[in-house]
């Protein structure tokens, strides 16, 4: 799980001079600490003698504001500023529900800020060590917290199912450590890292595993970026975030549907786009629900369930489809793949998300659509005629989605 990466230079290297409009800068008292052989971290702890900043606003996790929180406030009011924004903007899309999540579960609210700093929101965010989602879930510690992910589905993506495992997670995390600074760094590095750091150490005070080589710096940054990122969040003018676009809080209803149904086939139903669909289930990876899930259950905008009941009875007769999958093989083309299944190209792209010009992969799976009423087998070659195969013409039908 990776936090916001500052580049090129780290925020140690960059000046701690910037006071943001109206912010009156902390009376604080500068202490360096001793030098340690181990220490890999040249900074000041920051002892503060006042700051309103946290009384003014309810926090229901521990705010500690000193050097490294400081530097990461600046950071995104400067370096990281336009990332910074963007995510605020998304914040306010699915801080509410994931907020209602973690409140049902007994966590502190404000944890919803460590998604903050792992994904910025983004359901899509994936990264470099296949983390993937809002709280950015790698596969086997998603699964373990209940989260499918397979070709047809990635659950890491559903901002409501993988909140409830963030949730699940943070709450074992904090019941080993008894401390929420360290569920946090926990949550980043892996539990086992931070036991033996506590081990080697032998401190159970993060700031103090922090001024040594053994935790990454990723790490070491992560609980400072949470505080910042809170800070900011909570009272976005007082750092001089104005004239923030906000998105909408997420607001859906949801329906069960057939195993297969299309995402095109929901949207026409709402009378909506097949982009606002997508955009309520960015779980799903292939335009379609699952099979073997007969009743799977999907979002649609707000306010359109009858509608949708209403306009679905109408079209499932005539415009559902039924799916077959092939898996590629040596030689395989897109083209040779349609001609077999005696499908267009057009659909065949459409439904697996590819162009004419996509490359295919030995073993990769493509959805093949086939109408309800025609079971269309591959074509086989199985004729053989002076020692050679001969294929069957095959005629051509006009599946579109």
């Amino acid at each position: 799980m990776v936090p916001f990466q500052e580049s090129p230079a780290t925020y140690w290297e960059k000046s701690s001079s910037f006071v943001a409009p109206g912010r009156e800068r902390l009376a604080v008292e500068t202490l360096a600490l001793p030098g340690r052989e181990e220490s890999n971290d040249n900074f000041y702890m920051e002892f503060l003698v006042r700051d309103q900043r946290t009384s003014e606003f309810d926090f229901d996790i521990p705010i500690v504001i000193n050097a490294r929180v400081e530097q990461f406030i600046e950071c995104f009011q400067t370096t990281a500023r336009e990332r910074f924004v963007t995510w605020l903007a998304r914040s306010q899309k699915y801080i509410p529900l994931m907020k209602d999540l973690f409140k049902a579960h007994g966590l502190p609210e404000d944890l919803v800020y460590i998604a903050f700093i792992e994904s910025g929101f983004d359901p899509y965010a994936y990264s470099r060590s296949r983390a993937s989602g809002p709280w950015q879930f790698i596969y086997w510690t998603g699964k373990k917290y209940g989260l499918k992910v397979n070709w047809w589905v990635d659950e890491r993506r559903d901002p409501e199912k993988s909140t409830l495992a963030a949730a699940k997670y943070l709450k074992d995390l904090h019941e080993r450590f008894e401390c929420w600074y360290l569920a946090a760094a926990g949550y980043n590095a892996g539990e086992y890292k931070i036991i033996n750091a506590m081990k080697r150490y032998r401190t159970v005070d993060f700031w103090k595993l922090a001024e040594y080589r053994y935790l990454k710096r990723e790490t070491k940054n992560y609980v400072p970026q949470m505080i910042a990122a809170a800070l900011i969040a909570k009272d976005p003018k007082r750092y001089g975030f104005t004239d923030i676009e906000y998105e909408e809080p997420l607001r859906c209803e949801k329906v069960r549907v057939p195993e297969l149904t299309g995402l095109s086939l929901v949207a026409k139903a709402c009378e909506t786009s097949v982009e606002e669909i997508k955009n309520l289930n960015p779980e799903l990876q292939r335009g379609v629900t699952p099979p073997d899930e007969p009743e799977y259950e999907i979002k649609i905008p707000f306010g359109k369930k009858d509608l949708f009941l209403k306009n679905l009875e109408a079209l499932e007769p005539l415009e559902q489809f039924e799916f077959k999958t092939h898996r590629v093989k040596n030689g395989d083309t897109l083209g040779r793949i349609a001609k077999s299944y005696r499908v267009d190209l057009k659909p065949l792209l459409e439904i697996n998300h590819l162009k004419k010009t996509s490359r295919l992969s030995k073993g990769m799976i493509l959805l093949i659509p086939l109408s309800k009423d025609e079971k269309i087998k591959p074509l086989a070659m199985a004729k053989k005629k002076n020692g050679r195969f001969q294929k069957d013409t095959p005629k051509k039908r006009n599946l579109s989605l």
